[in-house]
């Protein structure tokens, strides 16, 4: 009798990104050890959708009009980018508009105490924007890539990736529950340190760090992968030519590869 895979959940992440002294920079956390999905590894702020990030009742309190996938991806990783690192992508509801500027530090702290509570679902984000007289810059986010995990891991998801510019200002921090800390670090630095043993770096983490150090700017990321279309990505099981486990991914533009050993898929 075959098993059926589990339906992958769906998800989101989210490359903040801001310009560094010679290279852009991306904000990355690092995940508490007892948490049950890449446990001590470097990330980008992001994690499953909920209920609420469903809900019409956002319609008037969003910049952007996505479809029902996006946009419930969108307004995950603005969620999520704000339970992690405090961040907040959104306007005042009465300055609203593409390229109308993010909320400035004032906000972000006035908001910093209730991200414990929308983490654990006792606080509505919705509610929380809403009376708050905000909208989330859905439109800020630019696509960047589409990951679905492989049929066979015992936890999947439906991954859908986003580059956003960094509030000007703002000031990034850990949550100290699912995050234990965070970096502002280059896209090369990061995947060095993997390589040096210094980092845990999962599979697709790394495949869009890759991706993202072709950029030499936030301006050159927000237009070269606004313009680009995103080619979903589903890994599969396989062997190399001598024996060895490994996941195979389409050859698609930008990750610049194509196999993967099992033996480093941290997961």
């Amino acid at each position: 009798m075959t098993t059926q895979p589990d339906a992958p959940r769906l998800s989101a992440t989210v490359l903040i990104v801001r310009d560094g002294a010679n290279i852009p920079e991306v904000l990355m956390v690092k995940r508490h050890y007892q948490i049950d999905f890449a446990a001590g590894a470097l990330v980008f702020p992001g994690g499953k959708a909920n209920a609420e990030d469903a809900s019409a009742d956002w319609d008037p309190y969003t910049d952007g009009d996505f479809g029902p996938v996006q946009q419930d991806a969108r307004i995950a990783a603005v969620r999520e980018a704000y339970e992690e690192s405090g961040l907040l992508l959104a306007r005042p509801r009465a300055q609203r508009g593409t390229n109308q500027p993010l909320v400035g530090p004032d906000m972000a702290e006035k908001l910093d105490p209730f991200r414990s509570a929308v983490d654990r679902g006792e606080q509505s984000f919705l509610e929380l924007i809403r009376d708050n007289d905000l909208v989330l810059a859905l439109d800020s986010l630019v696509y960047f890539g589409h990951w679905i995990t492989p049929d066979m891991m015992p936890k999947r998801f439906d991954t859908h990736f986003y580059v956003a510019p960094a509030p000007p200002d703002q000031i990034a921090a850990h949550d100290g529950r699912e995050t234990t800390d965070s970096v502002w670090i280059g896209a090369q630095a990061a995947l060095d340190a993997e390589e040096a043993g210094e980092a845990i770096i999962i599979f697709p983490t790394r495949m869009n760090l890759k991706k993202f150090a072709t950029a030499s700017s936030v301006a050159d990321a927000v237009e070269r992968f606004g313009r680009e279309t995103v080619i979903t990505v589903k890994p599969q099981q396989s062997e190399t030519p001598e024996g060895e486990p490994c996941l195979i991914i389409p050859d698609v533009e930008g990750y610049g590869q194509t196999v993967e050993l099992l033996s480093r898929v941290n997961v």
